[in-house]
C-alpha cells in the first residue's frame, strides 16, 4: 500500500509555486483506488467460529488512496530544502483513513544533497521500510492481499512520529540509513521511541537489503499503546491482527528483515524476503514470555505485455510455542493480475488464501485456536475457521 507513494509522486503533475526562487517547485500528486472484495469467512479478532461471508467496497487496495504536496528549493551547491505533506483518505466515503490526522501518511521537512545524503524531520516512514521496500512482497502483491499474514514484519504499514532520518548517497551500489523517533516523554529520551537501521545494495539487475526496527511502548511495563509511543496512528497501535491480538500490549516490539530481488529477464523477476519479529513482555502484559514470529516468502512477477502483468507469491509464518500455546503456522498464497488502461489508469484483480493451524492467545491472554488472516487488509475481520479465501477487483487512477 505505502509503495504507491513513490509511484504516485513520479506520475504527478508538477505545478508552479509562488516561491520567488527560480529553482523552487511544488508538486501536487495523488491516487484514487476503489474496488470490491469478497471474503468467504469474516469474524472479529479472537472469534473462532460463526464467521460469515461478506462483500464490501474497499479502498486503497493496489495503491493507497492519497493526495499530497511535495516541494523543493535549490539552496545552492546541489543542496535542496525538501518537504512532503501527504494524507490518506477513503474514496468510498471521503473520510480520513485515521480520524484526527490531517496528514496521516507523511508530514516532514528536510535537506538533501547528492554528495552527502538526505536528512528529514517529522512524520515519515522508518528506514526499515524505505530500504527494504524495493523487494518487499507488497511491491507486486499489494499490502492489502499480499503482505505476510497480518503484516507481521511491518513491511507495509509503518508511519512514525517525531522522526529524524538519514540516508546516505549510493557508493558503488551500497547505501546506509538510520532513523530515530523521540517519544518526548518528560524525564525519558527512550520511552516511546522508535529506531531503525538499514543497509541496501542495488544494481541494474537486482539488489538486497537488511534492516532492524525497534518500537518501544511508552506505557511503563507494557499495556495499551502509550500517548508518547511514536509508531502510532493518532494514539492507536497499527497492525493488530489474528496473529498479534494476544500480544498487542507488549512492552516493546523488534524486527529484523531481509529482502532481495533479481530481474531474470526484461519480462520476469523474482524477489524474496525473510524476517524475525519479537513481541517483548513487561510486568503489565497479558503474556509472560517473548513471542517470536519467523516469516519467509517469495514472489514471481511476469510482464506479458507493457500493459499486462501477473504476480503470484507464497508466504509462511511460524509463531513459536510460548505462553502456554503449542505455536502456530500460517500459509498464504496470493495472485494479482493488472491491466494498464493508460499511464495514469489501470484495473486489477486479486485473490488470496490463508491456512492457519496451531494455537495463539486472545486479547485477554487465553489460549485459543489460531485463525487465518490475509495480508493486512483483513486484519480486523479474520477468518474464523482454519482457512480463509478472499478476492477483489478494482480501478485506480493517478494524478
Amino acid at each position: 500500500m505505502k509503495r504507491t507513494t513513490a509511484i504516485a509522486a513520479s506520475a504527478a503533475l508538477s505545478i508552479g509555486s509562488g516561491y520567488a526562487h527560480a529553482q523552487s517547485s511544488v508538486t501536487l500528486y495523488g491516487l484514487v483506488d476503489v474496488g470490491l472484495a469478497y471474503q468467504n469467512s469474516a469474524g472479529t479478532l479472537g472469534q473462532t467460529s460463526g464467521g460469515h461471508s461478506k462483500i464490501s467496497m474497499v479502498n486503497g487496495v493496489r495503491g493507497a488512496t492519497v493526495f499530497g504536496l511535495k516541494g523543493a528549493e535549490d539552496l545552492g551547491g546541489g543542496t535542496q530544502a525538501i518537504f512532503r505533506l501527504e494524507q490518506g483518505f477513503n474514496a468510498s466515503n471521503g473520510a480520513e483513513t485515521t480520524p484526527g490526522l490531517a496528514f496521516k501518511r507523511q508530514a516532514n521537512l528536510g535537506v538533501t544533497n547528492p554528495d552527502y545524503g538526505t536528512l528529514i524531520f517529522g512524520r515519515q516512514f522508518s528506514m526499515y521500510v524505505i530500504m527494504l521496500s524495493p523487494w518487499s512482497p507488497t511491491q507486486w502483491l499489494t499490502g492489502f492481499f499480499g503482505a505476510h499474514p497480518g503484516d507481521i514484519d511491518m513491511l507495509d504499514l509503518n508511519y512514525v512520529n517525531n522522526e529524524i532520518s538519514y540516508r546516505s548517497p549510493s557508493y558503488h551500489g551500497f547505501s546506509i540509513g538510520g532513523s530515530y523517533a523521540l517519544g518526548g516523554e518528560p524525564g525519558s529520551i527512550y520511552s516511546g521511541s522508535t529506531w531503525s537501521t538499514a543497509l541496501q545494495y542495488s544494481s541494474g539487475s537486482g539488489g538486497a537489503a537488511v534492516a532492524f526496527l525497534r518500537i518501544n511502548n511508552s506505557t511503563p511495563g507494557g499495556g495499551s499503546w502509550g500517548q508518547y509511543t511514536t509508531l502510532s496512528n493518532n494514539g492507536t497501535e497499527p497492525s493488530i491482527s489474528a496473529l498479534t491480538n494476544g500480544f498487542q500490549n507488549a512492552q516493546a516490539q523488534q524486527r529484523v528483515a531481509f529482502t532481495a530481488g533479481w530481474q531474470v529477464t526484461q519480462k520476469f523477476d523474482i524477489s524474496g524476503s525473510a524476517s524475525n519479529t519479537q513481541y517483548i513482555p513487561g510486568i503489565h502484559t497479558t503474556f509472560t514470555s517473548k513471542e517470536v514470529f519467523n516469516s519467509a516468502g517469495v514472489v514471481l512477477h511476469y510482464m506479458f505485455t507493457p500493459s499486462v502483468s501477473f504476480a503470484t507469491g507464497y508466504a509462511y509464518t511460524h509463531a513459536a510455542s510460548a505462553n502456554g500455546t503449542d505455536g502456530a503456522n500460517y500459509n498464504q498464497v496470493t495472485t494479482q493480475l493488472y491491466y494498464s488502461l493508460s499511464k495514469a489508469t489501470g484495473v486489477y484483480a486479486l485473490a488470496a488464501w490463508t491456512h492457519a493451524s496451531g494455537q495463539t492467545l486472545d486479547a485477554k491472554g487465553h489460549v485459543i485456536r489460531a485463525t487465518p488472516t490475509i495480508g493486512d487488509g483483513f486484519n480486523s475481520s479474520p477468518g474464523t475457521g482454519t482457512n480463509v479465501i478472499a478476492a477483489g477487483v478494482g480501478l485506480l487512477h493517478r494524478f
